[in-house]
């Protein structure tokens, strides 16, 4: 699996951020480096769940405004902030389902279809990917949050873990028992 240097970032980096938080804190005006630098990230994570631009665009900023007036609380543990900017996400998509009572959607592209595919068949089709999607549908919210985190977000079991608030080990071992689900029901479909 290609590694993200946005998401796996090296300890240099890891401390150019601290930087970057503290700065913030200071004064809101220095959040905009943040901003511009997990902004597209964030938005692709909830367009992927909502389905729908506007929608995805008020959840963002929604996202980004409540990151910004709880900067002061935020710790950092070693992670990118991004991290912690998902958790917010993860929580304000809830709350818009609940409130809107809206139909969680998957929505993948051909490459990242392809990465998991990987996982079950050497040589996939349309009809795979088809599939795949079914077997998508079937999946529990944070389950399926656990595959869109790994593959789609490329995120570490580190970084998993910390926006799920759950440890580095238990994300690869929800992350590997929900991979082997989802197989066991693309291959069921098959048949």
């Amino acid at each position: 699996m290609q590694v993200n240097l946005l998401y796996h970032q090296s300890k240099i980096l890891l401390d150019d951020e601290f930087c970057m938080i503290e700065k913030a804190k200071l004064d809101k005006r220095n959040f905009a480096p943040l901003y511009e630098k997990y902004h597209s990230a964030i938005f692709r994570y909830i367009v992927k769940r909502v389905d729908e631009k506007e929608t995805a665009y008020d959840i963002t900023s929604i996202v980004f405004m409540k990151a910004l007036t709880n900067l002061q609380k935020f710790e950092f543990r070693g992670v990118p902030f991004s991290s912690w900017l998902f958790r917010i996400a993860k929580s304000e998509l809830y709350q818009s389902f609940r409130d809107t009572k809206a139909r969680r959607t998957v929505n993948i592209d051909t490459v990242f279809s392809a990465q998991i595919m990987e996982e079950f068949v050497e040589d996939y089709t349309d009809e795979h990917r088809a599939q795949l999607m079914s077997a998508l549908h079937l999946l529990k919210p944070n389950q399926l949050q656990l595959i869109d985190l790994r593959y789609f977000e490329k995120q570490s079991f580190r970084e998993i873990g910390n926006v799920l608030g759950i440890s580095e080990n238990n994300a690869k071992v929800k992350t590997f028992r929900t991979l082997l689900k989802l197989k066991t029901v693309f291959l069921n479909m098959k048949k």
